[in-house]
């Protein structure tokens, strides 16, 4: 992707009110709740300036929507990664800050 493309997903995002990561999920309510908010049905008095505001929401939704889908994720662990790093957030203190005594799991007596 180029810079242009890269600057039109950002924007999207922006118009959709959407964070720095979203998921599919996200991106399909944000426009929904957007759309019922400027639909120009909900508001006669704006219909003008609605519409104008749906077509920029519903491009902005295509075009997020077509990222994801063409997105490619990876399916496999990274060669350099370990277990407890992707999947287990308690291996992962563990492994860290296991020697620690308020991160370990054992209790001490005293």
């Amino acid at each position: 992707m180029n810079q242009k493309d890269w600057r039109n997903i950002e924007e999207a995002a922006a118009l959709l009110q959407l964070g720095e990561t979203a998921t599919l999920g996200e991106i399909k309510r944000a426009y929904r709740h957007l759309s019922k908010k400027y639909h120009p049905d909900t508001k006669p008095e704006h219909a003008a300036e609605d519409e104008e505001h749906m077509y920029r929401l519903t491009a902005a939704y295509e075009l997020l929507r077509r990222y994801c889908e063409t997105y490619r994720f990876p399916l496999q662990r990274p060669d350099n990664a370990h277990e407890y790093d992707l999947y287990d957030p308690q291996e992962w203190w563990r492994a860290r800050f296991g020697q620690d005594p308020i991160w370990d799991d054992k209790k001490s007596r005293r």
